[in-house]
């Protein structure tokens, strides 16, 4: 493979990333790359950094030093518009907690993510409805979110996601508020979504997870990236 190739399958560039909030560095010099259709599952104990690497992959918050680049695209040179527009088009978000509109149903959820982008309101709904029916929920399309269990407001939240085709699809601790057995079917979606191209960058305090989904498994302390390693996925 050329290195002009190589640069191509990169979609996320972070080079010498410090972010620092008074006197607390959340991020020392941190430098690393995902390409397409990896998995990276990035671990630590709480206060490591973690969090922090993602909202700034995301464009949520900008680095004190160091640049992020993001399928070439500086974040940097981006203002607050761009840096929302960015977020909405090429980047899927999944939370711990879902962050679901309570007022929408199931069905309303999904599609406002693509109505947001310019999307006719019918064409933003068809997608919706695919998608759910994909994740399994396409049953529950005019429930409230309030009436879902945690596992199917996840895939709910996945489907939004989703909603954009996002080149990259960031997922913060999406186990953590679910029981075992719907946070297993998470896990079998975000693997079965890698395993058809997406890119994932997995923030967890969750072991099964990274081993079930990762392909890679990127530790912090203190900041910093502390090791590496390649997973051979057990499933």
């Amino acid at each position: 493979m050329t290195s002009e190739n190589s640069s191509e399958r990169v979609v996320v560039r972070l080079d010498g990333v410090r972010k620092e909030y008074g006197q607390s560095v959340a991020l020392d010099g941190v430098s690393m790359e995902i390409r397409t259709g990896e998995a990276v599952a990035v671990m630590g104990p709480s206060g490591c950094g973690k969090s922090t690497l993602l909202n700034m992959v995301a464009g949520l918050d900008r680095p004190t030093a160091g640049t992020i680049n993001i399928h070439g695209d500086d974040l940097g040179g981006m203002n607050e518009t761009g840096l929302a527009l960015f977020r909405r088009r090429r980047i899927g978000m999944v939370f711990q907690f879902f962050n679901l509109l309570d007022d929408l149903t199931a069905l309303d959820n999904v599609a406002l993510a693509g109505q947001l982008t310019g999307t006719s309101a019918r064409q933003a709904r068809k997608r919706a409805l695919e998608l759910l029916d994909e994740l399994g929920v396409a049953d529950r399309r005019n429930d409230y979110p309030a009436t879902l269990s945690g596992g199917q407001r996840q895939r709910v939240a996945v489907a939004r996601a989703l909603m954009n085709k996002p080149s990259l699809l960031l997922a913060d601790e999406p186990t953590g508020a679910l029981d075992r057995q719907s946070g297993e079917q998470v896990m079998n979606l975000l693997l079965d979504l890698n395993r058809i191209g997406q890119t994932l960058l997995v923030v967890t305090h969750d072991p099964r997870l990274a081993e079930r989904c990762a392909t890679r498994l990127v530790e912090f302390e203190d900041g910093r990236i502390a090791r590496e390693k390649v997973l051979e996925r057990t499933a």
